[in-house]
Order: structure tokens, then sequence, then C-alpha cells
């Protein structure tokens, strides 16, 4: 991995953990752990997925800048975003479960129903 790549992914991350710092107690563990199980995951992925994977991440940093406002979540808006259809269909089995669970975290273990 050269070097720019390795400081913008470090620099990334920890703009991440730095956000979540503003996420409610709960939130932030969840999202702390989950952020360091993908960059984890991805340390050895290929030159397309690096780029999907920093792309997405990146999308999700401008988001939860934006949702947690200058002081916070009480002064940004709703925190959350619905996922798209579109974008459920293009995921692996794999990555739909781990959304699944992560909501199940997310939602104190709690199982969810599905959709009718």
């Amino acid at each position: 991995m050269e070097p720019v790549h390795l400081q913008r992914v470090r620099l990334l991350y920890k703009t991440i953990l730095r956000l979540h710092r503003g996420l409610p107690e709960e939130l932030r563990k969840i999202g702390d752990g989950y952020a360091r199980d993908e960059f984890k995951r991805h340390k050895q992925c290929n030159t397309a997925e690096t780029a999907v994977f920093m792309s997405e991440w990146t999308r999700y940093v401008i988001l939860l800048a934006q949702q947690l406002g200058v002081r916070g979540p009480a002064t940004g808006a709703r925190l959350g975003q619905n996922l798209e259809d579109a974008l459920l269909d293009d995921m692996r089995d794999d990555q739909v479960q781990q959304l699944y669970d992560l909501l199940v975290a997310a939602t104190g273990g709690q199982k969810v129903p599905s959709d009718p």
C-alpha cells in the first residue's frame, strides 16, 4: 500500500471515530466496533474494492457530519438514513446478514420483524 493511500485511510478512519464521539454512547460503541472491523476486513482488498470502500465511507462521514450538526445530535438532522432498494439488491447474502446483525445490535438485541 502506498504511503499517500495509507494516510488517506488513516485520516478517514480517525475522522469516523471523531464523529462517533457525537453519537449516543450505545451507538458510538456499535459504530466504533463496526468501523474497526470493516477497516481491518478490507486491508487486503483489490484496487476496485478499495475505491468503493473509500467512497462509501467518505459518504458516511459527510452524512454523519450533516446529521450531527455543529453542536451534536441536538442541533443536527435526524440520525440515520433508509437504504435504497437498489443498494440492497446489489448486496451479497453475507452483506445483508451483516447489515441485519448490525440492526439487531442497534435495537438492543431485539429481532426486527420483516415487512409483510
